[in-house]
């Protein structure tokens, strides 16, 4: 761990248990999520010291993403199952979404609008409606909106990547096939 103002390093004083697969930092908090195949392991970088750990029940992770609020994650896995966690209810997953039959490769959420997406070697990208209350008594909603098609698959390989605009409804992704779409409705 680095620190640029005082020109410091740190080693991080946890150890994984299996490989890391992805890694992301919390939206405004010192929070880093660290997944590996099966869980994700969420560490307070200041107090040093693990938060949570959070139990897919999945085959392997392949990517994760934080809401913009960040008290919601979103999983994706090579076995094409989307997993929605709520972290103020359980470490369980809320729900658990199949939506694509081959590997999902990558998850987003939109920064401002209430949608976020997943990607697949299938070609297609997934867009849905995540809408998080913050009334706590009240579940997400999670709603699909859109199935993206557009890209060719390429020696077994579809949508490697997708990310949304910063400021408008706007899905970008990147095939295998050399293709980067946008998509806007």
């Amino acid at each position: 761990m680095h620190q640029l103002s005082k020109k410091l390093s740190h080693r991080i004083p946890f150890r994984l248990h299996g490989l890391p697969v992805s890694s992301v930092f919390h939206p405004t908090r010192s929070i880093f999520f660290v997944s590996t195949k099966k869980t994700i392991r969420v560490y307070d970088l200041l107090k040093q010291k693990l938060i949570k750990k959070l139990e897919t029940g999945l085959r392997e992770v392949s990517s994760i993403a934080i809401h913009p609020a960040g008290d919601n994650v979103i999983v994706g896995s090579r076995e094409g199952k989307l997993c929605w966690f709520d972290m103020d209810l359980s470490s369980k997953p809320y729900r658990i979404l199949k939506c694509h039959p081959k590997d999902i490769t990558n998850v987003a959420f939109h920064r401002s609008y209430p949608l976020f997406a997943s990607c697949s070697d299938d070609g297609t990208a997934y867009v849905f409606h995540g809408m998080v209350y913050s009334d706590l008594n009240q579940n997400p909603l999670i709603v699909p909106l859109e199935i993206l098609r557009g890209h060719t698959s390429s020696n077994g390989r579809g949508v490697m990547d997708c990310k949304f605009h910063p400021r408008q409804p706007w899905l970008f992704t990147a095939g295998a096939d050399s293709t980067i779409k946008l998509f806007c409705h």
